[in-house]
């Protein structure tokens, strides 16, 4: 049966999942922080800006009034991780209780750690707070391209509710249980994928970056069991699944901002050229402060910290990880 869905962020992303929740038969609507880009979406059928190319249904409408998306019957949550808090704060007031809140942002709040649902779960004590993470690049979801997602909650119920709202031939939605856990695969995947890059730019091989997406995969598992979530988690969709994917392509803005760094070029320069937010940029001093903070060793993704927010050369980066003592696989 159609719902009314609301998407809070007009980007490739939310865009995407606004192509995706049409296609499932539901009545849509998008926010937009830019006028420009609502009307690009409601006049053109397209969001020139951040998704060109693309035509979309002409009954998806876009706002930039955010209030217009209060009266949903879902609302998922596509805004930049660090500033998703800020951006869906106003509705705080307008949204009713029971209306299911769906995150789709993949990143951990640099000054609080947060993850998402904490972060949204201080602001809407009383809602449902999900997540929606997998292996997802927007162009193809928007293309239709077949694609599978986690869509976790606290009750299997209720994710089966809102999977069964999102689901279409082309896009499929596993309901779990596991919150943490599939936020933890896709926050800390981005910062994987820049070593990913990093390591494709500097001429590392295929090897090289096969063993940095299994001992990532060892990190993002134990940050996710430090933090209360499940280790099989890690081995699906929003773990496993999207690691492999963002680590491994170009059409991912954290590796193919890592490559670009392996190169030799600056972060300022990459970020100046580009419109769209690499969120492991953010996430890794964020992920490592909360590793210290839980004690757990994180050592790729510390790398990736020190290169992005301290200012460290690569080859000294990479010359401390290759003289790290070795150990045994499982610890």
């Amino acid at each position: 049966m159609p719902v009314e869905i609301s998407i809070i962020g007009a980007g490739a992303w939310g865009t995407a999942l606004a192509v995706a929740a049409r296609r499932a038969g539901n009545e849509v609507l998008i926010w937009a922080y830019e006028a420009d880009v609502a009307d690009s979406i409601n006049i053109g059928h397209e969001n020139s800006v951040y998704l060109p190319g693309r035509e979309l249904d002409p009954d998806i409408r876009a706002t930039a009034d955010l209030s217009d998306t209060a009266d949903a019957d879902i609302v998922l949550l596509a805004a930049p991780a660090q500033h998703l808090r800020r951006t869906v704060g106003p509705l705080a007031d307008a949204l009713s209780p029971a209306t299911p809140l769906v995150i789709c942002a993949k990143g951990i709040e640099q000054d609080t750690r947060a993850l998402m649902s904490e972060a949204v779960s201080a602001l809407f004590p009383a809602n449902p707070v999900m997540v929606l993470s997998g292996p997802t690049f927007a162009a193809e979801v928007a293309g239709g391209s077949p694609t599978a997602v986690t869509l976790a909650a606290d009750s299997i119920t209720a994710a089966q509710r809102v999977a069964d709202a999102l689901s279409s031939a082309r896009f499929r939605p596993y309901s779990a249980v596991d919150v943490t856990g599939a936020q933890i695969g896709g926050a800390i995947k981005n910062v994987l994928a820049i070593a990913c890059g990093i390591a494709e730019g500097c001429g590392f091989g295929d090897n090289a970056r096969a063993a940095l997406i299994t001992r990532g995969l060892a990190e993002l598992t134990r940050l996710c069991v430090a933090k209360g979530g499940r280790s099989e988690t890690m081995a699906g969709l929003s773990g496993l699944g999207d690691l492999v994917l963002t680590c491994t392509s170009t059409q991912s803005r954290n590796y193919s901002l890592g490559l670009a760094l392996g190169q030799g070029r600056t972060l300022a320069e990459i970020l100046e050229e580009r419109n769209s937010v690499a969120e492991g940029v953010y996430t890794a001093s964020a992920a490592v402060a909360l590793a210290e903070e839980l004690e757990i060793d994180m050592p790729i993704t510390a790398a990736v910290n020190a290169l992005l927010n301290r200012g460290a050369e690569i080859d000294a980066v990479i010359g401390a990880l290759l003289a790290r003592p070795l150990r045994t696989e499982t610890d």
